[in-house]
């Protein structure tokens, strides 16, 4: 059975990525960073990189488009760490929640039980 990215010609990947194959350690790209084109594409980018400013028109997540482009989310980092520095894609991370503050579990929990 294939597997989608992972059977693929390792020259290809290596053409793709022109010849890196790790991102750069200060991108903020990990699984669930949502990237958001901040372009369109123009005529002689390197198609990978058009797929990616075509998905991205609204939020996805970098695990979203490694899928949709059927590559190794190592080498999807790499592409989008291009178009960041680019300009051509922003990436924020999903909003997390507010850490809990110990004390107002422990009154929710008092007022629970009161109840």
């Amino acid at each position: 059975m294939s597997r989608p990215g992972r059977d693929d010609a390792p020259d290809r990947l290596y053409t793709i990525t022109q010849g890196r194959s790790r991102s750069a350690p200060d991108t903020p790209f990990d699984l669930v960073t949502l990237v958001v084109a901040e372009s369109e594409p123009v005529s002689g980018m390197q198609s990978e990189h058009v797929a990616i400013l075509e998905l991205s028109r609204s939020p996805a997540s970098v695990v979203e488009i490694a899928a949709e482009l059927r590559l190794p989310v190592s080498i999807t980092k790499v592409l989008l760490s291009d178009l960041l520095a680019a300009g051509r894609v922003s990436a924020r991370h999903p909003r997390r929640p507010a850490p809990t503050d110990p004390d107002i579990l422990e009154q929710v929990l008092v007022g629970l039980r009161n109840l």
